[in-house]
């Protein structure tokens, strides 16, 4: 009888902490969307569709969308290591208020200015590298 309770407490508890990993993981998830950091890849989507021939986007568009689930599952587990739940749950609260909004509205600008200056400032490190690697 006792090794019965002792294996049913067990399954409870791993149940128990299974159940608890799951909503962890499904607010980290939570986090990356609404951060606005997953949907930074809808815009990089729309640079990579361009260099990929017409025929062939739909195919691509499939593939790549569960190869970014991959990626947002991965990048959950990052955060889960990282942030406990509860700041996790912080953060989610962050972007639900007026000015977590507004960061989240600004994304698309703020990923379209940021691609300018990196390209500007990268232009700019290679000309500085070259010269200093001339002999």
């Amino acid at each position: 009888m006792k090794k019965i309770v002792l294996v049913a407490a067990f399954m409870l508890a791993g149940h128990f902490g299974f159940a608890q990993d799951a909503a962890y993981k499904a607010d980290a998830e939570k986090y990356l969307e609404v951060s606005g950091q997953m949907k930074t890849f809808d815009y990089l989507t729309e640079e990579i569709m361009q260099n990929i021939p017409e025929g062939k986007r739909a195919e691509f568009k499939k593939e790549f969308e569960v190869s970014l689930k991959d990626f947002k599952t991965k990048m959950a587990e990052i955060y889960m290591q990282e942030f406990t739940h509860g700041e996790i749950k912080e953060l989610i609260k962050l972007y639900e208020t007026p000015i977590g909004k507004k960061l989240y509205e600004k994304n698309k600008v703020l990923y379209d200015k940021g691609q300018i200056v990196g390209t500007e400032w990268g232009m700019g490190l290679q000309g500085m590298m070259m010269k200093y690697m001339e002999m």
